[in-house]
C-alpha cells in the first residue's frame, strides 16, 4: 500500500462548493433578506454541475466518469454486500456513491432550472422573466421545492454511506475529499493535482460573487437590472430587493391620489371595486373629492385598464385570487390577501410612529408608489 493523490484540487474545489451552495441555499429559502443570496448560489450551482459535466469527460482518471460508470443493480449489489459487512473497496467512487452523485446532478439541475422559472414567473427576474404566468410559476414553485426536498434526502443518504463504508474499510472518506490522498495498493496510478484548473474555477466563482454583490450592494438601477441597494434605517444594516417591473403610471391619477395620502396602485383591487370608488367620490370614506365629470372618466379608465385583474404584480395576482366574485372591498387592507400577509405583524409594529397606520405602505415597502411590492423591498422599521 501507498499514499495517493486520487481526487484532484478541482475536483475537491467543486465537492465543497456545492456542498456549500446547497447548505446556503437551504438555509436561505424562506428569507426574501437574503433572496440575493439564494439567487446567487442558485445560479452558482449550476455553473459548478456544468464545471462537472466538462471536467467528467475531460478530468483526471479517477474524476472521470468512465471510472464510475455502474449501474442501479450494481449500486443494489454493493449497498447488500455493505450491509452484509463483506463489501469491496473501491480507490474511487464505489457503484452506490456513483449512483448518489449522478442522481444528485441531475437535482441540482432540475432545482436551478426550476428556480430559474419560480423567479422569472413569480418575481418577474432573472434569465426566464415572465415566461411563466403567475398561476404556472406557482406549479414551477411545487416542482422546485418537491426537488430541493428530494435532493437533501439524496445528500442524507450520501452521508450515511460515507460513514457507513469509512467504518467498514477504517478509512475516512470524508477527509480524503478534503486532503486528496487515500491509501492504495501500489500500482495504482497516481493523480496530477491539476493547480491551474482549480485556479480558473475558483477565479471564476469569485469573479461571478464580486460582479454579483458589488452589482446588488452598490449599483441603483432603475429598472434595468435584476438588483438594487435600498437604503437602511439608521443604525441597521443595508439589505438588498429586487426591482419590480415598471407598472403603467398617470400623472392626473397620482396627482389626485396622491394629494391627500400615499397612491395605492390600481393593482391592488379589482375593477369593480374602482368603479365603485369612483361612483360614490362625493362620500370618499367621510371626503367629498369633488372631482369634474372629466377627471374622474379618466381617473377611472387608468384604475380599470390596471386593476387586480391584469395580473402585472404577484401582488395583484394574488389579491385578486383572495377576493370572492360576490365581494367588492373598499379597502385594500381588508382583502383576504392582505389579511393573511400581513397577519404576523405586531401590534407593536402597528403602533411605530414610522408606521402609525395599516394603510402607510411606504412605512415597511420601499417601492410602494411605484405599486410593485416587491417581497424583498419590505422592511419593518425599527
Amino acid at each position: 500500500m501507498k499514499r495517493t493523490l486520487v481526487w484532484d484540487v478541482p475536483t475537491r474545489l467543486f465537492h465543497w462548493s456545492l456542498v456549500a451552495c446547497f447548505v446556503i441555499a437551504w438555509l436561505t429559502d424562506e428569507g426574501d433578506r437574503w433572496r440575493a443570496i439564494h439567487v446567487f448560489v442558485g445560479y452558482l450551482m449550476l455553473g459548478l454541475v456544468a464545471f462537472r459535466v466538462i471536467w467528467g469527460v475531460a478530468g483526471s482518471p479517477f474524476s472521470r466518469f468512465s471510472s464510475f460508470w455502474f449501474g442501479p443493480r450494481a449500486a443494489l449489489d454493493y449497498a447488500l454486500k455493505v450491509l452484509g459487512g463483506h463489501a469491496p473497496r473501491y480507490v474511487g467512487h464505489n457503484p452506490a456513491g456513483s449512483v448518489a452523485i449522478y442522481i444528485l446532478l441531475v437535482m441540482a439541475v432540475i432545482v436551478g432550472i426550476t428556480g430559474v422559472f419560480v423567479l422569472g414567473g413569480d418575481e418577474r427576474h432573472g434569465l426566464a422573466t415572465a415566461v411563466l404566468t403567475f398561476d404556472q410559476a406557482r406549479w414551477a414553485k411545487k416542482l422546485h421545492e418537491a426537488g430541493a426536498m428530494l435532493m437533501l434526502l439524496v445528500v442524507l443518504a450520501h452521508v450515511t454511506g460515507v460513514v457507513v463504508e469509512s467504518r467498514l474499510h477504517k478509512e475516512n472518506l470524508a477527509k480524503s475529499m478534503v486532503v486528496g490522498y487515500k491509501d492504495t495498493p501500489d500500482d495504482t496510478p497516481g493523480t496530477q493535482p491539476r493547480w491551474r484548473v482549480a485556479g480558473v474555477l475558483a477565479l471564476a466563482m469569485s469573479g461571478f460573487g464580486g460582479w454579483w454583490f458589488h452589482y446588488a450592494f452598490d449599483r441603483v438601477v432603475d429598472g434595468q437590472g435584476w438588483l438594487v441597494k435600498l437604503e437602511s434605517d439608521a443604525g441597521q444594516d443595508p439589505h438588498v430587493r429586487f426591482v419590480g417591473e415598471h407598472l403603467p403610471d398617470h400623472k392626473i391619477w397620482r396627482d389626485e391620489c396622491g394629494s391627500c395620502h400615499g397612491v395605492f396602485h390600481p393593482t391592488l383591487l379589482p375593477r369593480r371595486s374602482w368603479e365603485k370608488l369612483m361612483a360614490t367620490q362625493d362620500q370618499h370614506f367621510g371626503s367629498d373629492l369633488g372631482l369634474d365629470a372629466a377627471t374622474i372618466a379618466t381617473v377611472l379608465k387608468f384604475m380599470v385598464d390596471n386593476a387586480a385583474e391584469s395580473h402585472l404584480t404577484e401582488a395583484a395576482f394574488k389579491i385578486g385570487n383572495s377576493i370572492a366574485v360576490d365581494q367588492t372591498p373598499l379597502r385594500i387592507t381588508e382583502t383576504p390577501y392582505w389579511v393573511k400577509k400581513h397577519r404576523d405583524i405586531t401590534a407593536a409594529d402597528w403602533a411605530n410612529p414610522k408606521v402609525h397606520s395599516k394603510s402607510n405602505c411606504a412605512a415597511c415597502h420601499a417601492d410602494a408608489d411605484a405599486g410593485t411590492f416587491e417581497d424583498g423591498a419590505m422592511h419593518l422599521p425599527q
